[in-house]
């Protein structure tokens, strides 16, 4: 049985032995005829594509169901073999071109690693824009095609390993209450951080508060984010004090890198004593020049430890980075590190346990037209997963970054 679409033909007016200037005559005396006939004329038109689509569902009643599975099958197999590419500007935009999932909508979807989306900046000092930060740093991060981001670093693909990383979307965040907001943030962490993880490793894994549960912080911000506040807490400043003073955050084993802002007042008693419950390493942006890039690392590892059963959360707002470089953030502050010294420093903590992170700031209104602040942002995030993934390979792995690191070692040992 073959659809109708196929043996029928549609026309703009019906058959008839009429010529085309009778036709015209009659119907310029005939408004009521007129309508009936494109009446006619549209619905033959809209009957032709629906028995296009209907039609072809009974052409196969009288076959077997496992011929019909069969052709499906290798149907899909043709068409795999053929559409089954993507380009780097091509397809719809996620994170690394990963399967993009709700992860919120779906209980049963499984994942080692999720990459969600929080769009969030009402609570901002200063310029807004951040909550289109998710979108542009899906966007910047399109070259990172799944076959095609073996790192040489870590001696490993992140997204062809053994990890099943997804791209869950986004949390509708109420943008006119942040107390909401902060609550919801709150009940999607849970949420996801509760799911059962097809492959998992030990120690597992306001936009902060939410995720932390009594682990080792790294931040990476030019700002001291410790500011005592003692009326409202849903705000951009006081998270790390809040969460200090909830025990959620371990104060003997955290790390606060890159600071280089203004303080209030007239001198630095705030920042100089800032008291016992916020008791976080803090490395200056400037100290760089001092003892370079390995200086940091080992400040780092020697404030945290290597110890598998201590969890690391690395938060890293994107103005860590010099406004030279990424002048696309809700906060600018010059003076700060270069995107290779960022880079290198993640590279140098690989073996923490790092078990989460988040990439904030970054508000493409004020990028450049080159999109530099959200391509940074991007590859700090490929950084990131490349070491979580790495943290869960069961074979040792190499890469020129650990082979660095034994010739240097044994350079070390010669002197």
């Amino acid at each position: 049985m073959q659809s109708s679409f196929s043996t029928r033909t549609v026309a703009l007016c019906p058959e008839s032995s009429q010529s085309d200037s009778e036709i015209r005559s009659s119907l310029s005396n005939q408004p009521q005829e007129r309508e009936k006939m494109l009446l006619r004329s549209w619905t033959s038109i809209l009957g032709g594509f629906l028995l296009y689509y209907v039609n072809p569902i009974y052409t196969h009643d009288g076959h077997d169901y496992s011929d019909r599975e069969k052709s499906s099958i290798d149907r899909r197999e043709e068409l795999l073999k053929k559409w089954d590419q993507e380009w780097s500007f091509s397809g719809v935009s996620t994170f690394a071109h990963l399967k993009h999932v709700k992860c919120l909508l779906e209980p049963d979807e499984h994942y080692d690693i999720a990459i969600l989306g929080a769009p969030f900046d009402t609570s901002v000092s200063f310029r807004p824009g951040a909550r289109f930060g998710p979108r542009a740093i899906r966007a910047a991060s399109a070259r990172q095609l799944p076959a095609n981001s073996y790192n040489t670093r870590a001696a490993i693909n992140p997204y062809l390993n053994w990890a099943r990383i997804l791209d869950c979307g986004g949390i509708p965040i109420m943008l006119f209450d942040n107390g909401v907001a902060e609550r919801q943030m709150y009940e999607a962490f849970l949420e996801l951080g509760t799911r059962e993880a097809p492959n998992p490793i030990p120690g597992a894994f306001r936009t902060e508060s939410p995720r932390l549960s009594h682990w080792a912080v790294i931040t990476a911000s030019p700002y001291r984010l410790f500011v005592p506040c003692t009326r409202s807490t849903e705000n951009r400043s006081p998270f790390f004090h809040t969460a200090s003073r909830e025990g959620l955050i371990s104060n003997t084993s955290s790390a606060h890198a890159g600071l280089r802002t203004r303080l209030t007042g007239l001198d630095d008693g705030d920042y100089s004593n800032p008291g016992p419950e916020q008791g976080f390493l803090r490395i200056h942006a400037d100290e760089i020049d001092d003892v370079g890039p390995n200086g940091i690392i080992n400040s780092i590892i020697s404030r945290i430890g290597l110890s598998p059963e201590e969890p690391v959360y690395l938060s890293l707002d994107i103005d860590v980075l010099d406004t030279g470089i990424a002048p696309g953030t809700s906060t600018p502050e010059p003076g700060g590190w270069t995107t290779r010294e960022l880079i290198r420093i993640l590279r140098g903590i690989e073996k923490l346990n790092l078990v989460g992170a988040d990439i904030v700031e970054v508000s493409p209104s004020y990028d450049t037209a080159g999109e530099i602040t959200a391509l940074a942002a991007a590859q700090v995030a490929f950084e990131i997963i490349t070491s979580m993934v790495k943290l869960g390979v069961k074979e040792e792995v190499g890469g020129w970054y650990g082979k660095k690191e034994e010739a240097g070692k044994k350079k070390r040992d010669e002197l």
